[in-house]
C-alpha cells in the first residue's frame, strides 16, 4: 500500500535521539509523496518539523498498534525493527518486571539485578511438559524444549548462552543445569544431579571474578555436557572450558578483584585448619589488593568458602586433597609477595630470610635457595653450551607473575579433571544436553588479546547463529509450500577469514613468535602490510602504529598491539618448572608430572575433562623436553573453537542472548543505548531483520478468522473457511505481494497486520460509535420522561400539599376554640375548687385542734383514774397484810396457850393408880388366851421343825442367790452415783447454757439496736439516693450503653480467640496429618523401590528365599517379624552380586527411620487429637461452671447451713435418749423424779436456743443481704439493676477500692475454677484407673474365655461358672476387706448373681436340649436326604417328586453366624480370586458394594472364632500385600484404585463396628453385636490399614491428576466457552494452542464428563460420601491450581474477556457440584484463588478507590499472584487499557503489611489431609450371599 495510506494524521512513528536512542512521535498532518519534512509532535506536548535525507527519502520506522506491545514474541510484531525491539522490550522490564522475550528462536534475557521468585520447583513443575509457546517465556521453557526434541528426535542439543560480562550468563546457564536435574532426576542413587550443580560453586570460586561491569563475572568460557540414559534420565556430565583470564591473577584493574577462592581463603585465614597457611586480611597481599576492592557488597566469602568445601566434598574430593589445593593458593598468594630488588641495571636480587619467599618454599615444599636463584636468573642454551643469565627487576618481576599464572592455570585444570572424572559414570550414554557459557562480545577503552580471542569465538558462533535462523526460515516456507526466494542476510565469513586464514592474524602472530627477535611493533607492521589495502575490514587508527581496528558483526574495535606476543607464547622458565617438580608436596608434584606431555599451559591432556579436550593432540614424535611450548595459545584456542563449531553444528541449538540493562547494576533500570548496543552484537537484531525480509506475520486460517470476522460481511463467510479469508484479504490488501497463502497459515509482509488492526479498530470504533448514539438516544429520552413524571408527580403532591394545608388550618381553628372553651371552663373550676379546698382545710385543722384538746382532757383524766386505782389497790392490801399478820400471830399464841394447859393436864393424869387400873383390865383374860396360843404354837413349832430341816438346805441355796441379787443391787447403786454425777455435769451444762442464752439475748438486743440504727442510716442514704437519682439517670443510660457495648466485644473479642484458637488447633491437625500422610507417601516410595531392588535379585542368576516374602510383610507384622524381614532382606542381598549393598543399606535404614518416625507422628497425631478434644470439652465446661459458679456458692452455703443444723438436731437427739436410757434404769432408785425435771428443763432451754438461734441466723441474712445490696451499689456489679449508683465512684480512690474488689471476687471465683478443676482432674485419674482396671479385668477374661473355648461345650459351662463364682468370692472379701460395712450390701448382691447365674445356667441348658434335639431332627432329615439320592440314582424322576429337600436348606440362613470358613491352604487361593484377579469393570460391577470387604472380614471372623492367632495374622497380612500388588501393578487405572479404596475403607469400618469397643457398637442392632471379634484386638491392625487407605487416597489422587492434567489448561483457560469474546491476538513464531475447540481439543464439558466419570465410578463402588466429598474437594483444588498457575505465567490470558471465560467455566463447575449434593464439601473454596483472579482481570483498575477494593476483594490471593496478574494484564482490544505502574505500587503498598508466603504459584502437588469418618453398615453380615462368579466355592457359611 502507499506511504501516504501509512503515514497520515495521528499515526506514530518513531525518530532517532541522542539520549534515547528513539522517540516516539504523533504526525499531525498527512504525508504526501515529495513532503521534504513531515510535522510532528513528541509525547510531552512539543512540535517538530523532522526533516528527511533528501538522497534516500526514507520515511521514519512506523509505531506498532498499543494492542501489540509488550508481546511475548518479538516476531509478533507488525511492524519489524530496531525502535519496536527496543520499546517492546522495554515496556517488558519496566511496566511488566519481565526479564525474558522471545524472538523468533532466541530467547532474550535481561538482567534484572534482583532476586525474582520465578526459579522455584513449583515454577520448574509448570512448565515441565509444556510446549514452548504454550507459556510465557522463560529459561526454563528453552531448557524444556531442548530436553523435549532430545527425547523426541533423537538429537544431541545445545543450549549457547551468550552476553557481556554482567548479563547474567553464568546464572541462566546454572538455571538450565537445574531443571534438567530436577526434570529428568538420575538413572542411579548417586546423586548425579547434586554432583551437577555442585560443580558451580567450585567453578564459580576459581573462575569467576569481580569486574567493573558485574560481581560475579566468568572470566573463562565452558561447556558442559549433560549425558543421559535411554530413558532421558541424567548419568553423568562433562566439563570443557576455555580461554581462562590468567592474567587476572596477577594484575587486576581499578574497582576490581582477582578470582573468589583468593578472598574466601582470606577471609578464613582465622580457622584453625588455616593457621599454617600463613595468611591474613586480603589486603596484605598484592596479588589481591591492587583493584582496591576486597569486599563484594552482601556476599559473606567465609560462608561462601564452606559452600565451596562442601562441594568439593560431595563431588569426591576428600578433606587432605582440599587442603592441599588451598595450599597451592596460598603460596601463590605468598609468591606475589616476594620482593625482587635491583642489585644493578642488569641483575636483581631477592633479600636473604624473605618471609613471604620462605612461607611459600614451606608450602610448595621446595628449598629456599633453589627458588630464590632462579627467580633471579634464567638458563640459555646454546648449541654447544649452557649459559645462566641474570635477569633484571622487571624481568624477574615478569618471570614471578609468569609462573604464578602458570601454577594457577594447572590447579584449574587439575580442579577441572578432577570434577569431570566425579561426573563420569559407567552408564552408557545415549545423548546429551551441551549448555555453552562463553563470554559474549567485548569492547574496552584498551582491548588486548583476550579481547581479540573472546571476539573471535563470538564471530564464529554469529556465524552459526545465521546460519541456523535463515535455515529455520527456509523449512518453514518450504513446510507450507511458499515461493522461495534467497534472503539476503550479513555474512561475517570475510571477518572470520581476517582471522584464522592463510596470513591472517592469527597466523602473522604465530609466525612473529617463531621470529628470534619479533616484536610486537614488527608484527603490528607486518599487519598493515598484509591487509590494510587489501581487506575492507581490517583498519589502522589515525594516532597510532601499535594497534590495528577489525569491522567486527557488532562494531569496530581497536586492539592494542602491546603483549600479544608475550601472551600468545605464554612462556614460563624451565628452571622453575624443574624446583616445582623436586616438591617433596606430593599434590605440586602431581600438577606437573604431565608438564613434558603438555600441549598448551592451559589445559590437561585431551580427555582429562579440561577445555583442551577440544585442541589438537601433539605430535609424539616430535622432541618437546628441550623447549618449553610448541603450540601457540592462538593456536591452541583456535582448534579448541574449531572443534566446538563442530560440536554445535552436531546438535539443535537453542539460544539465549543475555542482554545488561545499564552498567551501574540498578535493579529494574533500563539504559536504551547499552541495550541496543548488545542487541546489535548479539545477533537479535539480525534475527529480526532476516524474518522482516521475508513473511514474518503468520496466522492460521482459523485465527485470522476468528481475528477479523467484524471486517466480513455476512455473505462473505462461507464454509470453507480457508476460502472465506482469500477472498477477504483480495478485498482488503489489493497487493498481493503482501502476503502468501500456505498449507495451513497465511503469511504477511511486515506491516501489513498493523493496517488489518487498523481497519478492525476502526470498523470497531465505528460500532462502537453507532453503539454509543443509540445507547445516549435511549439514556436521553429515558431520563426525559423520567424528569416529565417527577414534575407530575411533584404536582401532585404540591396541590396536595397545599389541600392538606387548608384542612389542617380549619382543622386547628376549631380546635382552638374548643380548647378556648374548655381552657375556661377549667379556670373557673379550678378557682372554685381552690376556695373549697381551703375552706375544708381551714374546718379540718381547727376541729382536729379541738378534738386533740379533748383527747388530752380525757388522757390525763384516764391517767389519774389509774394512778389512784393503783395506789388505793397497794394500799388496801398492806393493810389487809398487817391485818391477817396480826390474827395469825393472835391465833398461834392462844393455841400455844391451850395446848400447854393440856399437856399439863395429861401429865398428872398418868401418875395416878386408877389410871394403871384401866390399863390392866382384861389381862388375865388375855394371859388365858396366850397360854393356850402357846400350847399351839409347841405343837406348830414342832411341825415348823421338821419343816425346818427340809428347809435349810433350800434356803441355803436361796441365800446364795440373794447374795448374788445383793452384789447386783450394789453394781445398781454404784451406777446410780455416776448417773448422779452425770446429773450434776448436766446442771452444770445446763447453767453454760443459761448462761449462753442470756449471752445471745443481750447479742439479740444489741444486734436489734444496730438494725434500729442501720436502719435509721439507710433510710437516710436512701433519702439521699432518691435526691441524686434524678441527676443520674442520664449517665445512667450512658453507662448502660457503654456497658452493653464492651459486653459485646468483650464477647465478640472471647468468641473471635475460641474461634482463632478452634482454627490453629484445627489447622495444627491438619499440618500433622499432612506430614504424616507425606511421610507415608515417602515410605510407599522407598518401600516401591525395595521391591524393585528385590525384583532385581530375583533375576536370573540369583535365588529368591523365603526370607524375601517376610520381607513383604515386615511393614504390617509386629517387631518380631520386621526383625526376621530384616534378616531375610540381608541374606538375600549376601547372595546377590554386582549389587549396590551400600544403597541397599542406606535404603534399609532410612525405611526403619521412616517408620519410626511414622510411628511417633501418629502418638503425635493421636495426642494432638486428645488435646483438642480435651480443651474443647474443658472450654465447655468452664464456661458451664463459670456461668453456674454463683449458684453453686450460695447453694454450698445453704447445704453447709443445713447439714450443721442437723446435726445439732441429731446430737440433741442423742443426748435425750441417752438421758432416757438412764431415767429408766435407774427407775426405782431414790431421785428418779429429779432426774425428769432436769430433762424437762433441759428440753425446755434446748427449744429456747434453737428460736434463738433461728432468730439471729435471721437477723443475719438480713443483714448479709442489705451489705450485699449495698456492695452492689458501690461496685456496680449489678448493671441493669443499680446503675445509677455509679455516682460513688466518682473519686479515684473509690474507683481504685472498686477495681480491688472486683479483683478479688475474680480471685475467688479463679480459686473456686481451680478447685473444681483439681477435683475433676482428680476425678478422671480414678476414672482412668477404674478404665484401666476394667482393662486388665477385660485381658484377663478374654484370656480366660479363650481357654474356656478350646474345653468341649459341657466343661465350657462349668468352668465358666466356676470362675465367676470364685470371682464374686474374690470381690465379697474385697469389699469386706475395704468397708465391712458395706460387705452386707455386696453380700445381698453377690446372691443377686448367683441367682442371676443360676437361671442362666437353667437357660442355657434349655438351650443345649434343644440344640439337641434339633440336631436329631436334622440329623434324620440328612439321612432321609441321602437315602433320597441314594433312590435318585436308580430313579431320575424321584429328585422331581421330592420338592421338599430344596425347600430347607434357606430356613437355615437364619441360624447362620456371618462367618466364612477355610483352610489355611487356601487362604493364597482366596486372595488370588478375591483381590489379585478381581476385576472391577467385570464382576465386581455386579456385586453389593463392598462385598470383597465384607468376605475378608468374615473370614477373620472365623479364624477370631477359633483363636487361631497365626491364621489371623497371615490372612491381615496377606490381603494387606494383595492390595499392594494390585495397586502397584493397575495403580494407573482410576476404577481399579477406586474399587480398593471403597473396599478397603469398608474393611476398617467393619474392624471398628465389629471391635467390641463401645463407641463403635452403639449404631449397631442386637444381632450385629454378637457378631462382634471375641478373641484379639485388632487395634494395631486398623492402623496398618488405615495408611494403606490413606497409600490408596494418595494413589487415587494422583491417577485422577494424571487424567485431569491434560484437559485443565486447554478446557478452563484455552477453550472459548462463550464464543467471540475474546479475540486472538498475533503470537508470533512460538504458536500456543488454539482457543477454538477442534476435533482432539479438551473443553470444559470433557472436565465435566470426566468428572462425572470420577463420580459414578465412586458411588457404583460404595463410597463413603464423606470420602468422596474430599476426593471431590482435591479434584476442584487441582483444577483451580492448575488453572491459576498457567494463568499467572501466561501473559496472554490476563485480559477482561478470559476474566469473564473463567468466571463462567467456573460457575458451570459449581453447578455441577449443585447438581450432584456437594456444595458443603468445601470444593468450592478451592476455587475462591482462581475466581478472584478472574475478577482482578474484570474490575476497574485506575483509582485508590479500586486499589482500595482490590485489596479488600483478593484475600485469597497472595501479593505477589496479585502484582503478576496486574504486571501480566494486556488488552486485547484497543478500548481496554493497560495498568500503570502507578497503581501497581499503590497495591503494594497497600499490600505491604500482608503475612503471607512469598511463593508465587499455588502447590499442585498438596493433598488435603484425608480422614475416614466412620461409617457403620447397616447390613447383616449372615445375610451376605457369595456370587458363583467370585470362584470362592472353598468357602463355608459359619
Amino acid at each position: 500500500m502507499a506511504a501516504s495510506e501509512l503515514y497520515t494524521k495521528s499515526a506514530r512513528v518513531w525518530i532517532p535521539d541522542v539520549e534515547e536512542v528513539w522517540k516516539s512521535a504523533e504526525l499531525t498532518k498527512d504525508y504526501k509523496n515529495g513532503d521534504s519534512s513531515l510535522q510532528l509532535m513528541l509525547e510531552d506536548g512539543s512540535k517538530l518539523e523532522h526533516k528527511l535525507d533528501p538522497k534516500t527519502k526514507n520515511l521514519p520506522y512506523l509505531r506498532n498498534p498499543d494492542i501489540l506491545v509488550g508481546e511475548n514474541d518479538l516476531t509478533a510484531l507488525s511492524y519489524l525493527h530496531e525502535p519496536a525491539v527496543l520499546h517492546n522490550l522495554k515496556v517488558r522490564f519496566i511496566d511488566s518486571k519481565l526479564i525474558y522475550t522471545y524472538c523468533g528462536i532466541v530467547l532474550v534475557a535481561i538482567n534484572p539485578y534482583e532476586t525474582l521468585p520465578i526459579y522455584g520447583t513449583d515454577i520448574i513443575n509448570a512448565y515441565s511438559g509444556q510446549n514452548m509457546g504454550d507459556m510465557d517465556p522463560h529459561i526454563f521453557a528453552v531448557a524444556e524444549e531442548a530436553y523435549k526434541q532430545m527425547a523426541r528426535d533423537e538429537r544431541n542439543q545445545s543450549i549457547i548462552v551468550s552476553g557481556e560480562s554482567g548479563a547474567g550468563k553464568t546464572v541462566s546457564a546454572k538455571y538450565a543445569m537445574r531443571y534438567f536435574a530436577t526434570v529428568s532426576g538420575s538413572a542411579s542413587e548417586a546423586n548425579v544431579e547434586e554432583k551437577v550443580l555442585a560443580s558451580n560453586p567450585i567453578m564459580e570460586a576459581i573462575g569467576n571474578a569481580k569486574t567493573t561491569r558485574n560481581d560475579n563475572s566468568s572470566r573463562f568460557g565452558k561447556y558442559i555436557e549433560i549425558g543421559f540414559d535411554n530413558r532421558y534420565r541424567i548419568i553423568g556430565a562433562n566439563m570443557r572450558t576455555y580461554l581462562l583470564e590468567k592474567s587476572r591473577v596477577v594484575f587486576q584493574a581499578e574497582e576490581e578483584r582477582n578470582y573468589h577462592i583468593f578472598y574466601q581463603l582470606c577471609a578464613s585465614s582465622h580457622l584453625p585448619e588455616f593457621k599454617n597457611l600463613k595468611l591474613s586480611h586480603a589486603n596484605n597481599f598484592l596479588y589481591t589488593w591492587q583493584g582496591h576492592s576486597p569486599v563484594i557488597d552482601g556476599v559473606d566469602d567465609t560462608k561462601e568458602l564452606c559452600t565451596t568445601r562442601h562441594a568439593f566434598s560431595l563431588l569426591g574430593i576428600n578433606e587432605s586433597y582440599q587442603m592441599g589445593l588451598f595450599q597451592v593458593l596460598a603460596a601463590i598468594l605468598h609468591l606475589g609477595n616476594v620482593e625482587i630488588k635491583d642489585r644493578d641495571s642488569d641483575s636483581s636480587i631477592i633479600p636473604p630470610k624473605n618471609n613471604h619467599l620462605t612461607a611459600f618454599c614451606d608450602l610448595v615444599g621446595v628449598t629456599y635457595e633453589d627458588m630464590a636463584q632462579w627467580l633471579c636468573h634464567r638458563k640459555l642454551k646454546t648449541a654447544t653450551e649452557t649459559y645462566i643469565k641474570t635477569l633484571p627487576r622487571l624481568q624477574a618481576t615478569n618471570a614471578r607473575d609468569a609462573l604464578s599464572k602458570h601454577i594457577y592455570a594447572k590447579l584449574f585444570n587439575w580442579i577441572v579433571e578432577h570434577v569431570n572424572k566425579a561426573l563420569i559414570t559407567n552408564i552408557k550414554q545415549h545423548s546429551f544436553i551441551g549448555v555453552l557459557d562463553i563470554y559474549g562480545f567485548e569492547t574496552f577503552e584498551i582491548n588486548s588479546f583476550e579481547q581479540f580471542c573472546i571476539n573471535y569465538a563470538n564471530e564464529k558462533l554469529q556465524q552459526q547463529f545465521n546460519m541456523h535462523v535463515f535455515k529455520l526460515e527456509q523449512e518453514e516456507y518450504m513446510k507450507e509450500q511458499i515461493p522461495w526466494t534467497l534472503i539476503d542476510f550479513y555474512d561475517n565469513q570475510p571477518c572470520i577469514n581476517l582471522i584464522e586464514a592463510k596470513m591472517g592474524v592469527l597466523d602473522l602472530l604465530d609466525e612473529e613468535c617463531r621470529m628470534p627477535k619479533g616484536s610486537d611493533d614488527s608484527w603490528a607492521q607486518k599487519l598493515y602490510n598484509t591487509h590494510l589495502k587489501t581487506c575492507s575490514l581490517f583498519e589502522k587508527p589515525r594516532m597510532s602504529n601499535r594497534a590495528f581496528i577489525i569491522q567486527h558483526f557488532a562494531d569496530k574495535v581497536e586492539y592494542q598491539c602491546e603483549g600479544f606476543l608475550e601472551k600468545n607464547k605464554d612462556t614460563v622458565n624451565e628452571e622453575q618448572i624443574k624446583v616445582l617438580k623436586a616438591s617433596k608436596f606430593n599434590l605440586l608434584v602431581e600438577l606437573f608430572q604431565d608438564e613434558e606431555k603438555a600441549t598448551s599451559p592451559l589445559g590437561p591432556p585431551a580427555g582429562a575433562g579440561g577445555r583442551t579436550r577440544l585442541s589438537i593432540k601433539p605430535d609424539k614424535s616430535r622432541d618437546t623436553s628441550s623447549k618449553e611450548h610448541k603450540k601457540t595459545v592462538g593456536c591452541q584456542f583456535r582448534n579448541s573453537l574449531q572443534m566446538l563449531m563442530e560440536t554445535l553444528n552436531a546438535t539443535t541449538p537453542h539460544y539465549v542472548r543475555c542482554i545488561k540493562p545499564n552498567d551501574f547494576k540498578q535493579a529494574f533500570s533500563f539504559d536504551p543505548k547499552r541495550a541496543v548496543q548488545q542487541l546489535r552484537a548479539c545477533g537479535v537484531l539480525e534475527t529480526i531483520r532476516i524474518s522482516a525480509a521475508g513473511f514474518p506475520s503468520r496466522w492460521t486460517y482459523q485465527e485470522f478468522f476468528s481475528r477479523y470476522r467484524v471486517l466480513m460481511k455476512q455473505k462473505d463467510v462461507l464454509p470453507d473457511k480457508k476460502l472465506t479469508c482469500r477472498n477477504v484479504l483480495e478485498k482488503l490488501v489489493q497487493d498481493q505481494d503482501k502476503y502468501q497463502f500456505g498449507k495451513t497459515k497465511i503469511f504477511f509482509r511486515a506491516g501489513q497486520v498493523a493496517y488489518l488492526e487498523k481497519l478492525r479498530a476502526d470498523k470497531l470504533r465505528a460500532a462502537c460509535i453507532r453503539i454509543q448514539k443509540t445507547i445516549r438516544c435511549w439514556l436521553a429520552r429515558k431520563k426525559y420522561l423520567r424528569m416529565r413524571n417527577a414534575a407530575i408527580t411533584i404536582q401532585r403532591f404540591t396541590r396536595g400539599y397545599q389541600a392538606r394545608c387548608l384542612a389542617k388550618f380549619m382543622r386547628r381553628t376549631q380546635a382552638a376554640t374548643i380548647i378556648q372553651k374548655y381552657q375556661k371552663m377549667y379556670v373557673a373550676r379550678k378557682r372554685y375548687r381552690q376556695k373549697q379546698t381551703a375552706a375544708l382545710a381551714i374546718q379540718t385543722i381547727l376541729r382536729a385542734y379541738m378534738a386533740r384538746q379533748k383527747y388530752q382532757a380525757l388522757l390525763r383524766e384516764h391517767k389519774v383514774v389509774i394512778i389512784q386505782k393503783h395506789a388505793r389497790g397497794w394500799l388496801a392490801r398492806r393493810w389487809y397484810k398487817r391485818c391477817l399478820h396480826s390474827i395469825v400471830y393472835l391465833q398461834c399464841c392462844i393455841r400455844r396457850m391451850r395446848a400447854k394447859r393440856e399437856l399439863k393436864k395429861l401429865k398428872i393424869e398418868a401418875r395416878s393408880v386408877e389410871h394403871f387400873k384401866k390399863l390392866n383390865k382384861g389381862m388375865e383374860n388375855k394371859i388365858m388366851q396366850l397360854q393356850r396360843k402357846i400350847d399351839e404354837q409347841t405343837k406348830e413349832n414342832r411341825t415348823i421343825n421338821e419343816k425346818l430341816v427340809g428347809l435349810e438346805s433350800s434356803y441355803t441355796t436361796e441365800s446364795e442367790r440373794l447374795r448374788g441379787e445383793l452384789g447386783r443391787l450394789r453394781g445398781v447403786e454404784e451406777d446410780a452415783k455416776c448417773k448422779g454425777n452425770q446429773v450434776n455435769s448436766l446442771l452444770e451444762e445446763l447453767e453454760k447454757l443459761k448462761k449462753e442464752l442470756s449471752t445471745t439475748l443481750q447479742e439479740k438486743k444489741t444486734i436489734e439496736d444496730w438494725a434500729q440504727t442501720y436502719r435509721d442510716e439507710m433510710e437516710k442514704m436512701v433519702t439521699e439516693l432518691k435526691d441524686q437519682n434524678g441527676s443520674l439517670k442520664k449517665e445512667k443510660d450512658d453507662l448502660n450503653r457503654l456497658i452493653q457495648e464492651q459486653s459485646q466485644q468483650m464477647t465478640e473479642k472471647m468468641a473471635r480467640t475460641i474461634a482463632a484458637e478452634t482454627q490453629q488447633l484445627e489447622k495444627d491437625l491438619n499440618e500433622e496429618r499432612s506430614r504424616y500422610q507425606n511421610l507415608l507417601t515417602e515410605h510407599l516410595r522407598l518401600e516401591e523401590k525395595y521391591d524393585d531392588l528385590k525384583e532385581h535379585m530375583s533375576k536370573p542368576g540369583h535365588r529368591r528365599t523365603d526370607s524375601t516374602h517376610s520381607s513383604n510383610e515386615s511393614e504390617y507384622t509386629y517387631n518380631s517379624e520386621f526383625a526376621e524381614s530384616e534378616e531375610g532382606s540381608r541374606a538375600a542381598e549376601d547372595l546377590t552380586r554386582g549389587m549396590d549393598t551400600s544403597l541397599t543399606l542406606k535404603l534399609q535404614k532410612r525405611l526403619t527411620e521412616l517408620e519410626q518416625e511414622k510411628q511417633s507422628l501418629r502418638n503425635e497425631l493421636e495426642n494432638k487429637e486428645e488435646q483438642f478434644q480435651r480443651a474443647r470439652a474443658r472450654d465447655e465446661t468452664e464456661f458451664k461452671k463459670a456461668r453456674g459458679a454463683e449458684l453453686e456458692y450460695e447453694s454450698l452455703k445453704r447445704q453447709e447451713l443445713e447439714s450443721e443444723n442437723k446435726k445439732l438436731k441429731h446430737d440433741l437427739a442423742e443426748m435425750r435418749k441417752s438421758l432416757l436410757g438412764n431415767a429408766s434404769a435407774s427407775a426405782g432408785a431414790p431421785g428418779s423424779p429429779a432426774y425428769k425435771v432436769l430433762l424437762d428443763q433441759l428440753n425446755a432451754s434446748c427449744e429456747e436456743l434453737e428460736v434463738r438461734k433461728e432468730e439471729v441466723l435471721i437477723l443475719r441474712s438480713q443483714l448479709v443481704s442489705q451489705k450485699e445490696a449495698m456492695q452492689h451499689k458501690e461496685t456496680m456489679t449489678e448493671v441493669a439493676v443499680h446503675v445509677e449508683d455509679v455516682s460513688k465512684l466518682k473519686d479515684a480512690d473509690e474507683l481504685k477500692q472498686a477495681y480491688i474488689g472486683l479483683k478479688d471476687t475474680n480471685r475467688l471465683l479463679e480459686h473456686q475454677l481451680q478447685t473444681q478443676r483439681r477435683s475433676y482432674d482428680s476425678e478422671v485419674e480414678s476414672l482412668r484407673g477404674e478404665l484401666q482396671n476394667v482393662k486388665e479385668e477385660n485381658n484377663r477374661q478374654q484370656q480366660l474365655l479363650a481357654q474356656n473355648l478350646q474345653l468341649p461345650p459341657e466343661a465350657r459351662i462349668e468352668a465358666s461358672l466356676q470362675h465367676e463364682i470364685t470371682r464374686l468370692t474374690n470381690e465379697n472379701l474385697e469389699l469386706v476387706a475395704d468397708d465391712p460395712t458395706a460387705s452386707r450390701e455386696a453380700r445381698v448382691l453377690i446372691l443377686r448373681r448367683m441367682v442371676d447365674l443360676m437361671e442362666q445356667l437353667e437357660k442355657q441348658d434349655r438351650t443345649i436340649r434343644k440344640l439337641k434335639k434339633q440336631l436329631k431332627v436334622y440329623s434324620k432329615r440328612i439321612g432321609e436326604m441321602g437315602a433320597g439320592q441314594a433312590e435318585g440314582q436308580t430313579s431320575p424322576g424321584q429328585m422331581v417328586d421330592e420338592p421338599i429337600h430344596p425347600v430347607n436348606i434357606p430356613r437355615r440362613e437364619k441360624d447362620f453366624q456371618g462367618m466364612l470358613e477355610y483352610k489355611k491352604e487356601d487362604e493364597l487361593k482366596l486372595v488370588k480370586n478375591l483381590i489379585i484377579e478381581l476385576k472391577p469393570r467385570g464382576v465386581a460391577v455386579n456385586l453389593i458394594p463392598g462385598l470383597p470387604a465384607y468376605i475378608l472380614f468374615m473370614c477373620l471372623r472365623h479364624a477370631d472364632y477359633v483363636n487361631d492367632d497365626q491364621k489371623v495374622r497371615t490372612l491381615l497380612t496377606s490381603t494387606i500385600n494383595s492390595i499392594k500388588k494390585i495397586l502397584k501393578k493397575r495403580g494407573d487405572d482410576f476404577e481399579t484404585v477406586s474399587f480398593w479404596l471403597a473396599n478397603t475403607c469398608r474393611f476398617l469400618h467393619c474392624l471398628k463396628q465389629y471391635s467390641g469397643e463401645e463407641a463403635f457398637m452403639k449404631h449397631n442392632t442386637s444381632r450385629q453385636n454378637e457378631h462382634c471379634l471375641s478373641n484379639f484386638d485388632l487395634a494395631e491392625y486398623r492402623q496398618v490399614i488405615s495408611d494403606l487407605a490413606i497409600q490408596i487416597y494418595q494413589q487415587l489422587i494422583k491417577c485422577m491428576e494424571n487424567i485431569l492434567q491434560p484437559m485443565i489448561v486447554s478446557g478452563m483457560l484455552e477453550h472459548e466457552t462463550i464464543q467471540g469474546v475474546s479475540g486472538v491476538k498475533p503470537t508470533g513464531l512460538r504458536k500456543r494452542t488454539s482457543s477454538i475447540a477442534d476435533e482432539g481439543t479438551y473443553t470444559l464439558d470433557s472436565i465435566l464428563r470426566q468428572l462425572n466419570a470420577f463420580h459414578s465410578t465412586m458411588c457404583q463402588h460404595g463410597t463413603d460420601p464423606e470420602l468422596i466429598k474430599q476426593v471431590v474437594k482435591q479434584q476442584f483444588y487441582i483444577i483451580g491450581a492448575v488453572t491459576l498457575n498457567n494463568l499467572l505465567l501466561r501473559k496472554d490470558m490476563c485480559s477482561w474477556s478470559k476474566g469473564m471465560q473463567i468466571r463462567y467455566n467456573v460457575s458451570q463447575l459449581e453447578e455441577w457440584l449443585r447438581d450432584k449434593g456437594l456444595m458443603t464439601c468445601g470444593a468450592k473454596e478451592t476455587l475462591e484463588p482462581l475466581i478472584q483472579a478472574a475478577q482482578l482481570l474484570q474490575v476497574k483498575k485506575k483509582t485508590d478507590e479500586d486499589a482500595e477494593a482490590i485489596c479488600s476483594m483478593c484475600l485469597a490471593l497472595t501479593t505477589a499472584q496479585i502484582v503478576k496478574v496486574l504486571n501480566l494484564y494486556t488488552p486485547v482490544n484497543e478500548f481496554e487499557e493497560r495498568v500503570s505502574v502507578a497503581f501497581i505500587r499503590t497495591i503494594q503498598t497497600r499490600l505491604r503489611d500482608r503475612c503471607e508466603s512469598p511463593q508465587l504459584l499455588m502447590d499442585t502437588k498438596m493433598i488435603y489431609p484425608i480422614t475416614f469418618p466412620f461409617s457403620p453398615s447397616s447390613l447383616a453380615l449372615e445375610t451376605i450371599q457369595i456370587p458363583s462368579s467370585l470362584n470362592l466355592g472353598f468357602l463355608t457359611r459359619v
